[in-house]
């Protein structure tokens, strides 16, 4: 629905097989210790990493900062990139998303909508709650 702006953008059904693409998330050990076999299917347009599931599957839950899982997040950008496809990955911090940038990430969703949403009404209802 997004890609044809919730059914406005005329011609969409027309040429929407030529402008598709295919996404994959590696978000577990499992997947990482075949990234490089994944990274070479053929189809596959690229490669997200989910660093907070991938954390948990490396024994670091709600510890995505972890040296261990920042180690492998930035050897996953390197081999994806290796594979000659894109390498994506989810960054709740700006500064988090420079440093997946600067490993070779170039697709990086910056922020969660639910996150974004409930730091939002907890501001407000502050803000309420103050005046």
């Amino acid at each position: 629905m997004r890609a044809s702006r919730w059914g406005t953008r005329e011609g969409y059904l027309a040429q929407a097989e030529q402008e598709l693409c295919v996404l994959v998330q590696v978000e577990s050990r499992k997947g990482l210790d075949h990234l490089d076999e994944i990274a070479a299917v053929q189809g596959i347009d690229g490669v997200f990493i989910g660093p907070a599931d991938l954390a948990a599957s490396l024994g670091h839950l709600g510890n995505p900062g972890h040296p261990e899982v920042q180690a492998e997040l930035q050897g996953a950008a390197q081999r994806i990139r290796a594979a000659g496809k894109p390498a994506g990955i989810l960054a709740v911090a700006e500064a988090d998303a420079r440093r997946y940038h600067s490993w070779g990430y170039q697709f990086i969703a910056l922020g969660v909508d639910v996150l974004d949403l409930t730091r939002g009404a907890k501001a407000a209802l502050s803000r309420q709650q103050e005046g």
